[in-house]
């Protein structure tokens, strides 16, 4: 397993996510539909990325004690980044949403208010994520790769 049969191997959830708009209020439940963090498909990719974050292939950047990689620009329309959090990390926007696949990795680890799964967040929202109870290793999915940084965050 490397970084490019990763990629390769997450547009089969990609093209999921592609049928999912994250200003859809029932984003979370139509992803646990179609993509649940319990099946096949979210399991292989979660142990793909465990494996990455293992092998040093997948996070390979650090900043601000928070590790993390990009993983494809253009995924079926999404930019798709890896990042290991145990605190909080940079502000910012989400100009056309973010759908996020958390992973917990040891204690009981909160994102935003969310444990294991899927998390969305709709057009133009804004927040400093921050992981809380323990670390996490997150998916984030942006549409069209938009993203913008909240200076001062």
């Amino acid at each position: 397993m490397d970084l490019t049969t990763f990629t390769e191997r997450i547009s089969a959830l990609t093209s999921v996510l592609s049928g999912v708009s994250p200003d859809d209020p029932n984003a979370v439940a139509l992803l646990d539909e179609l993509a649940p963090f319990d099946g096949d498909l979210v399991q292989g990719i979660v142990e793909d990325a465990l494996t990455g974050s293992r092998d040093g292939w997948l996070l390979t950047k650090e900043q601000g004690g928070i590790r993390f990689g990009r993983v494809a620009k253009d995924s079926d329309g999404f930019s798709v980044d890896a990042v290991w959090m145990a605190s909080a990390g940079p502000g910012h926007c989400h100009p056309r949403g973010e759908i996020d696949l958390l992973i917990p990795l040891d204690g009981a680890p909160d994102f935003d208010g969310h444990g294991s799964g899927w998390a969305v967040y709709p057009s133009g929202s804004v927040h400093v994520p921050e992981v809380t109870g323990g670390s996490m290793l997150i998916l984030y999915f942006l549409p069209g790769g938009e993203i913008e940084w909240v200076t001062g965050s």
